[in-house]
């Protein structure tokens, strides 16, 4: 897939080439015809950890009614507006809380430390589920949309691989 990123910030704005091609091991990311060294997990809803170059940045995004994405890292912010050539001009705005059934993963391996919630719990987008201890960090997973828990399929103490689902919220 190939997306083209325009970029914004106070020192200016730019236009990237982003090239995401499936690999053995997980994604291949060809930036701006270059092969580069990336790798991210979604750590918490609209939070990412991204290694790239060898070098580890946590972004916060938030999505914007128009369309764009705003991203922070440390001290610096950017505005991104991702253009698919695949998708549809009118495009979804406004809500950007998950939509249907969604099954809520493990990010990374680990280990599931506590459960917050349990079967039939009513849950807010946002709202801690569990927390899955890995790498001695212990990461609260949160619903991607308010609901219902359905189904918790974890136990506290329980390894669990990356994209294991660990429960359902509908």
């Amino acid at each position: 897939m190939k997306y083209e990123v325009q970029l914004a910030s106070p020192s200016g704005e730019n236009t990237r080439i982003v090239e995401l091609e499936h690999a053995i091991a997980g994604w291949r990311v060809i930036l701006d015809g270059k092969p580069v060294s990336a790798d991210a997990v979604e750590i918490a809803p609209n939070i990412i950890s991204l290694l790239l170059e060898g070098q580890s940045f946590e972004i916060t995004v938030t999505p914007s009614h128009d369309g764009k994405l705003n991203l922070q890292t440390g001290m610096h912010e950017f505005t991104a507006q991702v253009v698919d050539p695949r998708a549809w001009s009118g495009g979804r705005r406004g809500n950007v809380e998950a939509e249907g059934r969604q099954q809520v993963v493990a990010p990374m391996p680990g280990k599931v430390a506590r459960i917050l919630v349990k079967a039939g719990d009513p849950v807010e987008a946002g709202q801690g589920l569990l927390v899955v201890e890995a790498m001695k960090m212990q990461n609260e997973i949160r619903s991607p949309k308010s609901g219902t828990v359905e189904r918790v399929l974890a136990k506290e103490g329980q390894p669990v691989n990356a994209g294991e689902v660990l429960c359902v919220v509908a």
